[in-house]
């Protein structure tokens, strides 16, 4: 067996995935492969405009493209070449036919599994990179073994990267999940992959925190990792109102309870509900499971996680509703951030769209602002009227009634809000969802302030 690796897929786990192994094993090929030719034509683009923004993702990239990392669209090629291919492609929520709103959208991982046995010429040792729902090894493994001249090993390696942070992630991960099969060859396939994440001459993974599972509970560790943060966001969003309601102040019930060894610090901070491309999927993923399985009860607790992220996109609008004189109409808000969170362009179940359509309803004019994810906002709110977008946030702030901060680039902070204050039509209303800005000072310029939890 060779020690090429191929990985089908070149998005947001891929691109960023295969840049760091590549780093960490100078000795291996990697070739990352997709049937979209832009998006490889943007990680091979002379200027480096890749198509994923992760900090430090770039200076990896500028490491070892051409030397060790390759991004092409010849799949067949690649597959035939390496023995060792990670499945890294897009598994979103299901939006039609059985489990719609619920399941995974196996579609394209079926696609891509056929697409290996078709074009490989030996035996392959497959690794499931995408999160999947529980068994989904077992289906991968039926077609790929079914009437095969070689012999396909199906591995677990789910990825728990934080956008955002991936490349450190990456660099320093608290750990590494292996799940495989317990027999011979699943055993030799697991090691396999701990000598990738150990890296070159031992550089990279400690092997005491390369963890190793069976499949089944490699598929279900991730998402019940994601599950259980994205309750902690909930939990905290929730109790955001009740403070709200009776004088206390977030931040200072956060504080108590993460210092709490038994509970941690760590996803207690209130906002305006979790995004991206995981929490909420892989919940309702969580939820399909459990009632699949006849687990009601279950279904219904995990399912309470999505309505109250739900929830809070409500809570924030209602509150600007009646901090606005109960009319929202005609009036100009700027929002600061259309990410889901900061340090990354990603807009995939954000918030802050969530709140634009609720304000689009409302007939509000809005001004949204964001330092990477202007592109695909207007990819996501197309077509819904009354939305500018705007480079600048000072431009994005002048005449309007109030701004809503929905993501915490730390350059919002830095802002000069004397300045934005005075370009403001009056009362002017700033609503800092992210508790992320100094509210004293706000005030101190004449600022009307709301802040979640507080």
């Amino acid at each position: 067996m060779n020690r090429n690796i191929v990985c089908i897929g070149a998005g947001y786990i891929g691109g960023p995935t295969m840049a760091v192994i590549a780093k960490m094993n100078p000795d291996r090929k990697v070739i990352v492969v997709d049937i979209n030719a832009d998006r490889i034509a943007a990680w091979n683009s002379a200027d480096f405009n890749l198509p994923v923004y992760e900090p430090g993702l770039e200076e990896v990239v500028r490491e070892v493209r051409g030397r060790n990392l390759f991004f092409s669209t010849d799949i067949a090629g690649a597959v035939k070449e390496c023995d060792i291919v990670f499945v890294g492609v897009n598994t979103p929520t299901k939006m039609f036919g059985r489990g719609m709103g619920r399941a995974s959208d196996l579609q394209f991982w079926e696609a891509t599994a056929r697409t290996i046995k078709e074009y490989a010429d030996g035996d392959k040792i497959v690794v499931e990179k995408s999160t999947l729902p529980v068994r989904t090894a077992a289906a991968m493994e039926a077609i790929l073994n079914d009437h095969a001249k070689y012999r396909f090993t199906v591995l677990s390696n789910p990825e728990f990267l934080a956008e955002g942070s991936a490349i450190k992630d990456l660099l320093e991960p608290d750990r590494v999940l292996i799940g495989g099969p317990d027999d011979e060859a699943g055993r030799a396939a697991v090691a396999a992959l701990a000598e990738i994440y150990a890296g070159t001459n031992g550089a990279w993974v400690r092997r005491e925190k390369i963890l190793t599972t069976n499949v089944w509970s490699a598929e279900l560790s991730k998402l019940a990792a994601n599950a259980m943060l994205a309750q902690r966001v909930s939990s905290i969003n929730a109790l955001a109102g009740l403070c709200e309601a009776t004088g206390a102040n977030i931040g200072e019930v956060a504080r108590v309870i993460g210092a709490d060894s038994r509970i941690g610090a760590k996803f207690l901070k209130a906002g305006p509900g979790f995004g991206g491309s995981c929490f909420k999927k892989d919940v309702l993923n969580l939820v399909y499971l459990c009632e699949s399985f006849g687990l009601h009860t279950a279904a219904e607790y995990w399912m309470g996680v999505i309505r109250v992220n739900e929830h809070q996109h409500e809570r924030i609008v209602n509150r600007l509703f009646t901090s606005m004189f109960n009319t929202l109409a005609g009036k100009k808000i700027a929002m600061f951030g259309f990410a889901f969170k900061a340090n990354t362009g990603d807009t995939r179940e954000t918030p802050a769209g969530a709140v634009a359509r609720l304000l689009a309803g409302e007939h509000v004019r809005l001004a949204i602002t964001d330092p990477k994810a202007i592109e695909n906002g207007k990819r996501d709110l197309a077509g819904l009227d009354g939305i500018e977008w705007v480079e600048d946030p000072y431009a994005a702030a002048a005449g309007a009634d109030a701004v809503l901060v929905l993501t915490d680039w730390s350059e919002y902070a830095a802002l000069d809000w004397k300045r934005i204050y005075e370009s403001m039509r009056k009362p002017a209303l700033v609503f800092d969802t992210r508790n992320c800005l100094d509210d004293a000072a706000l005030r101190s310029l004449g600022f009307r302030v709301l802040a979640v939890g507080r």
